[in-house]
């Protein structure tokens, strides 16, 4: 299992199937997470479930309805509001690949997490084991359905890149878009699409 001490929680998990699952934190945990972040779920049997954050959403509540309705508001009600009451905040996260017995599998794991688990954002150290373990969860990724795949892809492979880069791995990025080309060969449109989007970061 992955040295916890390390990552940083950022939340639990509300719901989850094998395919994805959704995490709630409060509005000041909420700094630390970001779209395309690979972020790991710790089970009680062991394992470690990776994912990337697909969205974070911002319900409102009946208190808010109320406070935007106001002509003014004073700026401690809106700190207080923000980190003092536990918004509804939730991290919806894909599941790309699972850890067990010190093996990462880039296979969808044998079951979900449970609701409570703990929610940590994965550090430099645990990118660079998951990413370098090969490139297959990227299949992962491009079959979502009705989500920014394009702009997914560009943040985790910039978050990734960086990461291989430090370790001597300069590589790493071409051999990802060759692999990602190979998965979309027969989806020249969406390939074009993904591409263009990778040209952000050259």
């Amino acid at each position: 299992m992955s040295d916890s001490s390390r990552s940083i929680p950022i939340g639990k998990l509300l719901r989850a199937d094998n395919s994805q699952f959704v995490a709630g934190c409060r509005v000041r945990e909420l700094e630390t997470p970001a779209f395309g972040s690979l972020v790991r779920a710790s089970l009680e049997d062991q394992t470690d479930v990776y994912g990337l954050i697909t969205n974070i959403s911002i319900n409102d509540d009946g208190l808010v309805r109320q406070l935007v309705s106001g002509v003014s508001l004073p700026g401690e009600y809106t700190a207080d509001n923000r980190y003092n009451r536990n918004l509804p905040v939730e991290i919806h996260v894909l599941t790309i690949g699972y850890q067990s017995d010190g093996q990462i599998h880039h296979q969808l794991p044998p079951r979900p997490p449970l609701s409570l688990d703990q929610l940590f954002l994965c550090d430099s150290q645990e990118v660079a084991r998951f990413t370098s373990h090969g490139l297959s969860y990227l299949r992962h990724i491009l079959r979502l359905a009705d989500q920014p795949v394009e702009e997914l892809l560009v943040s985790h492979l910039a978050q990734a890149r960086r990461v291989q880069d430090s370790l001597g791995n300069p590589d790493w990025y071409e051999a990802a878009c060759q692999r990602l080309i190979v998965l979309l060969r027969d989806d020249y449109p969406r390939l074009t699409q993904v591409l263009d989007a990778l040209s952000e970061l050259e």
